[in-house]
């Protein structure tokens, strides 16, 4: 559910103003800043590119600009795109946000679970929580379990059994809770920029962002429970091959692979991938 970004663009993670619709409106503005900066540049090149075909066709190709004194060419200047712009003071999360750094390292439930779904290819999980988040890995595998066992989850196809193993034991997938600054990192190094903000998946981890586990986000119109088992579900789905959907229309409830955390776009919070029995989604986004 985050942008894409060249692998060796890692930024560092960003303190957030501690209002979750300031946050999120941080968040989005520096993505508008980023999409403009990149419309710039393409635009720059379009123009010189127009440009040196025009010398040429006037015969004038073969000069050069050199530096004042040097005799050598002008070496271009190369045009970044801004980094996300931390802000001058920045605000402490509130405490309902947990912390956001922890250790880095991780603790893994400590138990097996048993197989959820009765039909459809096996895939075990690990659950892990970050040290220093506050949070308990069995707590955490505890919810993770249960909407995995739900039918209406991921399960209810038909298709898919889903089992938590003990530790660090052979599995298909690793579900992560780790702090803002930690969960970004993480994000990071698949090409995933999440501003600290979101959650994300990358080959073989389900990623939580903490501060999003806890407080879920401005104007979601349900729970937080709600919004925890549909941060759980979106990523699973990412994990087992489904990509983004968007809102099939004003007061429905919004397919589990649309990303409700940057709003509902009209839709209603859903945190489940069937509804009634039936594989509920919307058109697919680019």
């Amino acid at each position: 559910m985050a942008s894409r970004l060249s692998s060796d663009r890692r930024r560092e993670p960003v303190a957030l103003p501690s209002d979750p619709v300031a946050a999120r409106d941080t968040v989005r503005a520096a993505r508008h800043r980023r999409r403009q900066d990149a419309r710039r540049r393409r635009y720059l090149v379009a123009g010189v590119m127009s440009s040196a075909g025009l010398i040429a066709a006037l015969g004038l190709g073969r000069q050069l600009i050199f530096a004042e004194d040097t005799g050598t060419p002008t070496p271009p200047v190369r045009q970044e795109a801004p980094m996300f712009t931390r802000p001058s003071q920045p605000a402490s999360p509130p405490p309902e946000a947990g912390p956001a750094k922890g250790d880095g390292t991780f603790a893994y439930a400590s138990s097996a679970g048993p197989v959820a779904g009765a039909a459809g290819t096996l895939k075990k999980y690990r659950v892990a929580v970050e040290n220093g988040s506050g949070q308990q890995a069995d707590a955490f595998a505890a919810a993770v379990e249960q909407a995995y066992g739900d039918p209406r989850g991921w399960i209810g196809g038909g298709d898919v059994r889903l089992q938590r193993v003990a530790g660090e034991g052979t599995a298909d997938f690793t579900v992560f809770l780790a702090t803002p600054a930690t969960s970004e990192a993480m994000c990071a190094t698949a090409g995933l920029h999440t501003d600290g903000y979101n959650s994300c998946r990358s080959e073989g981890k389900v990623i939580i962002n903490l501060a999003r586990w806890l407080t879920a986000v401005p104007d979601y119109g349900k729970p937080v429970a709600d919004y925890q088992t549909y941060v759980i579900n979106h990523e699973t789905g990412h994990e087992l091959g489904y990509g983004h959907e968007a809102c099939p229309g004003a007061g429905r409830p919004a397919p589990v692979m649309m990303q409700q955390t940057y709003g509902l776009k009209g839709c209603v919070a859903n945190s489940w991938p069937y509804v009634d029995g039936q594989r509920y989604s919307g058109a697919k986004v680019p």
